[in-house]
């Protein structure tokens, strides 16, 4: 099984990592633009060889888009006219249903599955690769009707060699859970960042009283600004249903404190303890990012 995979960053290297281990590749080719990521692909053992994106595309059995989605809107239809007849085009980016609209009308549309795996950190590049990231996370896969049996099959063991459970949903339904679940939890994460820049100009004190609350909910503040640029662009009128709500339930928060309200900010506390129940009965969903 010759695998080849675009894009030599946490997902791709990652992905690189666990189908060498498994067996499930035989070969495991890499694609990306910058020549040090290609480098250290190499020098860390994630791929066998470097080609270019055409030829990557030509030799693959499965070819794997894990790309900003931008560059999957643009790359996915060109894949699918470059790829062998029986191969498979994966995509894994983190919003679909523009990209599902982009190979809509495409002749060899069936070849592809769109895929998304609840999955990630917020490092990048091909040193961020680590073993097992997918192991017992969620894949989401969009409209697989519109895919061949033996493609979506085929994707189907792939995800399920790295231990991960698949879920399935129309394009449009992923990117509304996805708004909520995850592109916004990324905006509160930059938006807390922000504020503690602006307000705290002593780096001292930021990392003297920084406690691991902090450092949690900030986490995802590291992540890059260009992928989450793209998944903004292309998810803006579900993001901008959550802020609205986001937004409201903070303002809401504030006007109680304004007010001297204590009592009624520890109902709405209370209320939201009730996350803790379903993140435990969801054990997936802990490290879901």
């Amino acid at each position: 099984m010759i695998v080849s995979i675009i894009g030599l960053g946490l997902i791709g290297g990652s992905l690189a990592l666990d189908l060498r281990s498994n067996g499930f590749a035989s070969r495991l080719i890499g694609v990306d633009l910058k020549a040090e990521h290609q480098d250290q692909a190499i020098e860390l053992g994630l791929v066998d060889e470097i080609l270019s994106w055409e030829e990557a595309c030509k030799v693959a059995d499965i070819l794997i888009l894990t790309v900003p989605v931008s560059a999957i809107l643009k790359q996915l239809p060109i894949a699918l006219d470059l790829i062998k007849e029986d191969a498979l085009v994966m995509d894994m980016g983190s919003t679909k249903s523009e990209i599902r609209q982009s190979i809509s009308d495409h002749p060899k549309r069936n070849r592809a599955v769109l895929a998304h795996p609840m999955a990630g950190t917020e490092y990048s590049g091909p040193k961020a690769a680590i073993h097992n990231l997918f192991h017992r996370k969620v894949a989401i896969i969009c409209d697989p009707k519109e895919s061949d049996k033996d493609a979506l099959e085929l994707a189907e063991r792939l995800l399920k060699s790295l231990f991960m459970r698949i879920i399935y949903m129309d394009a449009q339904e992923h990117d509304v859970h996805a708004a909520y679940v995850s592109h916004v939890s990324h905006i509160s994460s930059f938006v807390l960042a922000l504020t503690v820049l602006e307000k705290e100009k002593s780096e001292a004190n930021i990392f003297n009283m920084a406690s691991g609350g902090f450092a949690s909910t900030v986490r995802l503040a590291k992540s890059s600004p260009k992928m989450w640029r793209d998944v903004y662009e292309q998810n803006a009128d579900n993001l901008i249903d959550v802020l609205e709500i986001y937004i409201k339930k903070m303002q809401g928060f504030k006007a109680l404190i304004e007010s001297g309200e204590f009592d009624k900010t520890a109902e709405l506390m209370e209320e939201a303890n009730e996350i803790g129940r379903i993140l435990k009965e969801t054990p997936h969903l802990m490290k879901y990012s």
